[in-house]
């Protein structure tokens, strides 16, 4: 196939990509949701042993295409280079058969399938139909899921028995009369009034099956869970080969971790800075924060405020940067702020669909009994989910069909890239005063806090690294992170527990925001030092934003060379 007139014409590393992405939304109906293109919507993925053997049997069939065919411009050099890396380390996790042993509280199976209904139109009787079909495959997916942990066990592949008592709650909760499958049904609307009756009774019966499905999850963990270890630390071997998974990067993790410990604390004396400038000589952080907490300026009420403050934040910054600092292609100048369905806290971003009728979202996950939120702590994130962070980054890749691949533009994804470059653009924002008032560069900074602080904890407990004295002495483990976590991120209890089950029990992504902050600095300082007067900020981050998400020394080879 060849491009739109003056685009980059297909090349067969093109081909091979393409071909890739077809099967993987064959193999995978959530995957083909996720990105936009036609898929079987009423149909869930094959989590069991065959069907994640069929997903590995899909990347070594790739790569032997790659084999066969010589890249023709620099556009195919870095696909390659990309595509090895990661589907090859794909196949290293499953030949370790860490797939079998997919479980935590935040990105697994367990949220994953009933989190793709978020994505699904909602707009017509056929669209909630679907949704009512895809609730009728719960239970076999989940069937599915369940044989792959028996097998895992089986092999002592397990995750952590704190995992799987998390697990066993969320699918308790999930299979509940009033969790999220019955509400979700019974909300449907259409243009504000309920669909035809057909589909009311639809969606009744969807409903009562994925609530089937999860309460049958949760008694198969309950039997798994006599078989889990108790320890949470999955030891040096394995975290080297997540760490690599979430940066596409290898790093020194020890080195790693002693950054990890100076960055927290040079942020901490930046943080004491301002709460100085805010709350006078000798203030402290907390006092600082408290007063903020307590200023009606900056506190809305009501979930409904929230969304609309998101939104024209969202929006004004766009408006500021398309032109000036960053090329804003005009589809991706629409980002759209959402209160999302379910009430962990999360804040996540969704992209848009592969032609833009589904835009980006940001999403807010509002706990229960909720109502009141600081903006001072929040206006970063939305540069972090919006612009310029996930929604330009995405965004942009998405767009440029005419230069990438399908697999470029919307199958490859690393955190360390990703949360790196969102946590950059953080960063980014202060420096062009986006962050002058005190009160919103004090709630970036804890936000960046709160990053360093998981290095530390997630390095230091899967390594079992010395403990800091002030910390407890002896081994990090989850018992002495949880003060240390306590004591560097200022947010609610139940938010910092479920952040510290999220670093024991999906090791080596947590890391991945900072880290990918630095390795993205690290370039950018590399090129400001290679082009001397030369250098342009806009023009590298027009450069490295278009070689779309992949592995960050990939980005690096495709940078510098």
């Amino acid at each position: 196939m060849t491009g739109t007139p003056g685009s980059r014409p297909r090349t067969a590393t093109d081909a091979v990509a393409d071909d890739y992405v077809r099967t993987l939304t064959e193999l995978s109906p959530m995957f083909a949701t996720e990105v936009g293109l036609p898929g079987r919507e009423d149909a869930l993925d094959d989590h069991s042993p065959d069907g994640l053997a069929a997903l590995t049997q899909a990347a070594y069939d790739t790569l032997r295409a790659l084999d066969a065919v010589t890249p023709a411009d620099e556009v195919d050099r870095v696909t390659q280079h990309a595509m090895r890396e990661r589907l090859g380390l794909e196949i290293e996790l499953a030949e370790a058969d860490e797939h079998l042993a997919d479980l935590n509280v935040i990105a697994s199976p367990v949220q994953s399938i009933r989190e793709i209904f978020d994505l699904m139109p909602t707009d017509t009787p056929e669209a909630w139909r679907t949704i009512a079909a895809r609730m009728q495959a719960v239970p076999g997916a989940v069937a599915g899921y369940i044989d792959s942990l028996r097998l895992g066990a089986a092999r002592g592949r397990m995750a952590a028995v704190r995992q799987v008592e998390a697990g066993i709650e969320e699918a308790e909760g999930l299979a509940g009369a009033e969790g999220f499958w019955q509400s979700f049904a019974d909300g449907a609307r259409i243009d504000g009034h309920e669909p035809p009756p057909e589909v009311v009774a639809a969606l009744a019966t969807g409903a009562e099956a994925a609530r089937a499905g999860y309460a049958a999850l949760a008694e198969a963990l309950r039997e798994l869970a006599p078989l889990a270890p108790a320890r949470d630390a999955v030891g040096p071997e394995r975290y080297a080969r997540f760490s690599r998974t979430f940066l596409g990067a290898e790093v020194d993790l020890d080195e790693t971790y002693e950054w990890g410990l100076a960055e927290l604390e040079s942020i901490i004396a930046e943080q004491q800075v301002l709460a100085e400038r805010l709350s006078g000589p000798g203030a402290s952080i907390e006092q600082a924060m408290a007063e903020l907490d307590a200023d009606p300026a900056r506190t809305l009420h009501g979930t409904e405020a929230l969304r609309e403050w998101m939104q024209s934040t969202a929006d004004e910054a766009v408006a500021a940067l398309a032109g000036t600092q960053f090329d804003v292609p005009d589809p991706v100048r629409t980002i759209e702020c959402c209160i999302a369905p379910t009430e962990s806290g999360g804040i996540y971003y969704t992209p848009p669909s592969s032609d833009f009728s589904r835009p980006g979202r940001m999403w807010w996950s509002v706990p229960p009994g909720v109502t009141e939120f600081a903006t001072w702590r929040e206006k970063t994130t939305v540069y972090h989910e919006g612009v310029p962070g996930h929604h330009l980054q995405i965004g942009q890749t998405v767009y440029r069909a005419d230069a990438l691949n399908d697999w470029r533009r919307m199958a490859c994804w690393v955190s360390g890239h990703g949360e790196g470059w969102a946590l950059y653009a953080e960063r980014l924002m202060q420096d062009l005063g986006f962050l002058d008032d005190p009160a919103d560069a004090i709630g970036m900074l804890d936000g960046q806090r709160l990053r360093a602080a998981r290095v530390v904890i997630d390095i230091g407990v899967h390594l079992g690294k010395p403990c800091p004295p002030q910390w407890g002495g002896g081994t990090w483990d989850a018992e002495k992170a949880w003060p240390f976590l306590d004591a560097n991120v200022n947010m609610p209890e139940g938010f910092k527990r479920f952040e510290l089950n999220r670093y024991l029990g999906w090791p080596g992504q947590a890391p991945s925001y900072k880290v990918g902050q630095r390795l993205w600095e690290q370039l950018r300082d590399e090129t400001r030092a290679r082009e001397g007067a030369e250098f342009d900020l806009a023009r590298f981050h027009r450069r490295a934003l278009d070689v779309g998400s992949v592995g960050l020394d990939t980005l690096r080879t495709a940078l510098l060379g």
